[in-house]
C-alpha cells in the first residue's frame, strides 16, 4: 500500500511492517460514529492484500480506546424514517458497525488492541476481536447495553467466543464494568500492564514476535483457527494437511527450514 488513505477520526501511522490506527475522537472518548466505521472498514480492505503490513495495532487517543456507540449517531437515527422499501435506520446502523467488527475479525492481519480508559459497547467488542489484547492501568471495560435500554446486538457473538457464554451473560445481562486485571482473568485480554510504561514494553515485545512469524504462515493460521467449531473436523484436517504441504513446499517454508538448519534468523525477521 503506497498511501493511507485519508481519514478524518483516525489517525494512521506505518512503522515498518505494522501500521498504528489511533482512534481520534478524544473529546467523545473515541465514540464510535458512523464515519468511524467506515473509515476502519476502508482501511482494512485497503491493506488485506498488503503483504508489508503484518500487524495492526489498534488503540485510543486522550487516555481512553473507545466509549462505545456516538449518542448523535443515535439521535439522527431516531429522527429518520425508513423509506418504502428500506431498513430501519436503527438496523443501518447498528449492522454497519457488525459488518466492520467481523471485518477486523477476520483480518489476514495480526491486530493488536492497546486499550486503555473506557473500553465499553462497540470499544468492548473491538476488543473482544483482536488476536492480541493488552490493557493499561486505567481500562475499564464493560456491556452497558442494558443498562441503557438496548441490546449489545452485534458485540454479543464476539464475547461469547472470547470468553464463553457463562461469562458473557453475567457481563451483558449485569451490565457490569470490570477493570485491567479482572479482564485478563476472564480472557478478555491477554495482558494487563500496571503502568505506562509496561503496556509499551508489553506491545514492543508482541510486535517483535510478530516480526519473527512467516506472514503468510500466520494469515492462513489465523483463517485456520477461525474454521474450528465451523466445520466437520475430518474435512478441516483434510484441508489442513493440504495447507501445510503447500507450506512446507512454499517459498517461507523452505526458507524456514534453511533458517533453522543454518541457526539464523528467517528473511522475514528482518524485513521493515
Amino acid at each position: 500500500m503506497d498511501q493511507l488513505p485519508h481519514c478524518e477520526t483516525l489517525l494512521l501511522e506505518k512503522q515498518g511492517p505494522t501500521l498504528f490506527i489511533t482512534i481520534n475522537r478524544p473529546d467523545v472518548r473515541n465514540a464510535m460514529s458512523l464515519q468511524m466505521v467506515a473509515e476502519l472498514s476502508t482501511v482494512f480492505s485497503q491493506i488485506e492484500t498488503d503483504l508489508h503490513i503484518r500487524a495492526v495495532v489498534i488503540r485510543g487517543a486522550g487516555g481512553h480506546f473507545c466509549a462505545g456507540g456516538d449518542i448523535k449517531d443515535m439521535a439522527g437515527a431516531r429522527g429518520q424514517k425508513a423509506a418504502e422499501g428500506e431498513a430501519d435506520p436503527f438496523y443501518r446502523l447498528n449492522r454497519a458497525f457488525g459488518q466492520m467488527i467481523q471485518q477486523v475479525n477476520e483480518s489476514s492481519k495480526v491486530v493488536i488492541a492497546i486499550t486503555e480508559g473506557a473500553v465499553m459497547g462497540g470499544g468492548f467488542g473491538l476488543a473482544c476481536v483482536s488476536d492480541v489484547a493488552i490493557a493499561g492501568p486505567t481500562a475499564k471495560f464493560g456491556m452497558p447495553e442494558t443498562s441503557l435500554g438496548v441490546i449489545p446486538a452485534q458485540i454479543a457473538p464476539f464475547v461469547v467466543a472470547r470468553i464463553g457464554l457463562t461469562q458473557a451473560r453475567r457481563l451483558a445481562l449485569l451490565g457490569l464494568r470490570i477493570g485491567a486485571n479482572e479482564a485478563c482473568s476472564l480472557g478478555i485480554v491477554h495482558q494487563a500492564a500496571t503502568s505506562d510504561d509496561g503496556l509499551e514494553e508489553m506491545l514492543a515485545n508482541a510486535l517483535d514476535r510478530v516480526r519473527h512469524c512467516a506472514p503468510v504462515a500466520t494469515a492462513e493460521t489465523k483463517a485456520l483457527l477461525h474454521r474450528v467449531g465451523h466445520e466437520p473436523m475430518s474435512d478441516l484436517l483434510d484441508s489442513a494437511a493440504e495447507k501445510f504441504a503447500e507450506a512446507i513446499r512454499g517459498s517461507e517454508g523452505t526458507e524456514g527450514t534453511v533458517a533453522f538448519m543454518q541457526k539464523r534468523p528467517a528473511a522475514w525477521a528482518g524485513n521493515s
